[in-house]
């Protein structure tokens, strides 16, 4: 099902990846399911993608953070080596899965244990975006400059 956004755009401003974001997730019906996942809360500001990715070593494995994007790939060699497979039950077909990361959240660390990628990500909101204090000025006294925060 397809939305005309058309309507947002003349009342906003600088929501336009949002639309267009909301728009391709419709389009994403078809892609395929593998390799599963889980997507979990960890922390307030915390994040874990956990992939099965079995039979897939670190060196067959890449990931890539880039803009607000992140692509894991799989491409595993054949490692058949002179076998006689007489059934072949784990997959081990090269995939490429993409995720969209929210504004400020970036890639923590990635680890490989028992057959499951665990990518940590984490949302670093920058000082200039965090809510502050104001002080106010008692009675009719000239107000005072807000002094910028160090780092």
């Amino acid at each position: 099902m397809r939305v005309d956004f058309a309507p947002l755009y003349r009342s906003t401003v600088g929501f336009d990846r949002l639309f267009n974001l909301i728009d391709s997730l419709g389009a994403e019906q078809g892609q395929p399911t593998y390799p599963p996942y889980n997507i979990e809360r960890t922390g307030e500001n915390d994040y874990r993608i956990s992939m099965a990715v079995a039979g897939f070593g670190e060196s067959d494995l890449t990931i890539e953070a880039k803009e607000n994007g992140l692509t894991v790939k799989g491409d595993k060699k054949d490692d058949a080596g002179g076998k006689e497979l007489l059934y072949r039950g784990i997959a081990s077909r090269a995939f490429e899965r993409r995720f969209q990361l929210a504004d400020y959240v970036v890639v923590k660390g990635a680890s490989l244990e028992n057959g499951l990628l665990h990518i940590d990500l984490v949302r670093e909101i920058p000082e200039a975006m965090k809510a502050r204090q104001i002080p106010i000025a008692a009675g009719a006294s000239k107000p005072r400059q807000i002094e910028a925060q160090a780092a």
